[in-house]
């Protein structure tokens, strides 16, 4: 995806409850996704690498129902370009239905055939259940509980990875 994608991201995370365990809640301007969000994904997007957000849909009717991204462990503070963040956001629509853990899965195995890729990373609000379970789904595992410090202050927060020969 890319900045000629603003609708379907703006569309994705207009949603209250999508948001709940990202933003508390807050649901993202066009101003957000255009000024914020979309130089953040320019900053780490890399084709050639498979990093980036993967548009998710549903094939039969071409419905646009999320996303999968990758990037370095840590892109913007100290990146590990051995381990690779792997993320995702849906609509409500599809969720409980299998489509995030059988995205991310695919694009996890794609993007994690180059040598240099040791392993992969998740993480997640200690309370996001929906996303702790696709992580064990792909394989996972728990690391660390950690504080997830935001412009909002501080939350509970879980680490999972696994060494990429280990996914599921």
């Amino acid at each position: 995806m890319d900045e000629n994608d603003a609708e379907l991201l703006y569309e994705l995370d207009n949603d209250p409850e999508v948001m709940k365990h990202l933003t508390r809640g807050k649901v993202s301007t066009m101003q957000t996704i255009k000024e914020v969000f979309i130089p953040r994904l320019n900053a780490y997007r890399n084709e050639q690498k498979g990093w980036g957000l993967w548009q998710v849909n549903i094939i039969e009717s071409n419905t646009f129902i999320g996303w999968v991204l990758v990037r370095p462990m840590g892109f913007f503070e100290q990146p590990d370009f051995s381990d690779l963040e792997i993320g995702w956001r849906f609509k409500q629509m599809s969720w409980g239905k299998g489509y995030a853990s059988e995205a991310a899965l695919a694009i996890a195995k794609a993007v994690s055939e180059p040598e240099e890729v040791k392993s992969l990373s998740a993480t997640a609000l200690k309370d996001n259940l929906g996303s702790i379970k696709v992580m064990e789904k792909l394989g996972l595992k728990f690391v660390k509980n950690y504080n997830h410090k935001d412009e909002h202050g501080e939350l509970p927060a879980v680490l999972y990875s696994c060494p990429k020969e280990l996914l599921s």
